[in-house]
């Protein structure tokens, strides 16, 4: 699995670690009943606390993306990948929600705000 940790983000790297693996079920690339790396095995590979991978593993669990079996190990459950891309959209609309309040206490104009988004859709 090809989990990339930012060090610099401001997004907790639990959080990092669950969104590219919903990311990754969502694009099929990890597929219902798939295993999960072991936490000590990602821990290891990520150069991070085994707590900080619990941590993701949990986050996911208690979201139904992925179910644990004591003694086996973790796997990607039956997901709803309508629902995930819901999910992920509302992420999304907030965060531009943010940039354009930050955009209008900045004094930045509507349509400034407009033009710099078209502009960055463009790239």
């Amino acid at each position: 699995m090809n989990i990339i940790i930012n060090g610099s983000s401001m997004v907790p790297i639990y959080e990092q670690i669950a969104d590219q693996v919903k990311a990754l079920i969502r694009s099929g690339s990890l597929k219902k009943n798939d295993p999960l790396p072991s936490v000590r095995a990602l821990s290891k590979e990520l150069k991070i606390s085994a707590l900080t991978v619990k941590k993701a593993y949990d986050s996911l669990e208690s979201e139904g993306f992925t179910v644990t079996v004591h003694g086996k190990g973790t796997y990607v459950a039956a997901v709803n990948t309508e629902l995930l891309f819901e999910e992920q959209k509302k992420e999304l609309e907030a965060d531009f929600e943010r940039a354009v309040q930050k955009g209008r206490r900045l004094g930045i104009s509507d349509e400034d705000i407009k033009s710099l988004f078209l502009l960055i859709l463009e790239d």
